[in-house]
């Protein structure tokens, strides 16, 4: 079992992974659409500042593994959704940030941040200004659950199947973040 996310405050969370390296790989598995689609979504994200980011979520294609129905909480939310931002920091391929804008009212900033730790990449990935306790609740079982499955692929496993995955991890959120 991997590393919880850590709450920092109301609005941002923290999550660090030890990957497989090298560091170039795991960079073209953050940025590159036909390899982030296989951990995360589709969709390119900068290069440079300012850039564009494009997020394209499929989870029920991330893995070949029995998966549940769609939890009710998400039930009516459609099969493939779609987000944009905004790249605010570009440092291949130690770091890049982006904004993700959720809807009109709601956006929030990811950064990824990668460090050569011997043969291993130590990524560490911060998502600040999520507006309500029910979107840190959400995201931090995504992206732990997408964090997982990004370690299975580097490493050759089959992933996990999403849904049941992520509807454990944010009842273990839910658990951790109400105590």
């Amino acid at each position: 079992m991997s590393a919880y996310g850590e709450l920092l405050d109301q609005n941002t969370v923290r999550f660090e992974r030890l990957l497989p390296g090298p560091i170039e790989r795991v960079w073209r598995y953050i940025v590159e659409s036909d390899k982030r689609r296989q951990w995360l979504c589709a969709g390119d994200i900068g290069p440079g500042d300012r850039a564009n980011v494009d997020m394209l979520f499929h989870n029920e294609t991330l893995s070949k593994a029995e998966d549940i129905e769609v939890p009710e909480k998400y039930r009516d939310l459609p099969g493939e959704m779609q987000f944009t931002g905004t790249v605010t920091r570009w440092e291949p391929p130690f770091a890049v940030s982006h904004t993700w804008e959720f809807n009109e009212e709601e956006s929030s900033e990811v950064c990824y941040e990668l460090e050569e730790v011997g043969d291993k990449v130590r990524l560490v990935l911060t998502h600040r200004r999520l507006e309500t306790g029910d979107t840190v609740l959400g995201v931090c079982g995504g992206w732990h659950t997408h964090l997982d499955i990004l370690a299975d692929v580097l490493e050759g496993r089959e992933p996990k199947a999403f849904w049941k995955t992520h509807s454990a991890f944010e009842a273990e959120y839910e658990k951790r973040l109400s105590a």
